[in-house]
């Protein structure tokens, strides 16, 4: 198991992080991405990344503009992803939290520092699709 954390302030309103990150049609923004597929609406989605490894989230809580959560699972891991989002002073704080196990052993020295690099470049695509 693998827990990894991001924080990150954007200059911009709650409104606007949020309907980006929880965006399954404008998706242009994530540099890893090819194509997302809703299997069902406001529950159900599959992402696919350019290297062809397709993830399925389920979405376990959506409290809007504050709070997403979702399962997700591929071949190589399962796990849980929480995103907390803070308003002040017309900019946003996210704070998101990965909670991952691999399913194959070999995985398992590489989790932490996956994770991390993922959180990262999210952050930055996040950063650069806001102006923020």
């Amino acid at each position: 198991m693998a827990i990894a954390n991001k924080k990150a302030v954007f200059h911009c309103d709650v409104k606007k992080v949020w309907d980006t990150v929880t965006s399954l049609d404008d998706y242009g923004w994530r540099s890893d991405l090819s194509r997302i597929e809703v299997l069902e609406p406001g529950r159900k989605f599959v992402e696919y990344t350019k290297d062809g490894i397709a993830t399925t989230f389920t979405i376990t809580l959506l409290e809007p503009m504050k709070r997403y959560e979702f399962d997700m699972e591929n071949e190589n891991i399962h796990g849980h992803w929480a995103g907390l989002f803070f308003s002040e002073d017309g900019k946003t704080l996210i704070d998101f939290t990965e909670d991952v196990k691999t399913k194959k052993i070999l995985l398992k020295p590489l989790i932490s520092l996956y994770l991390k690099k993922q959180q990262a470049a999210y952050v930055a695509d996040l950063r650069k699709a806001l102006g923020a």
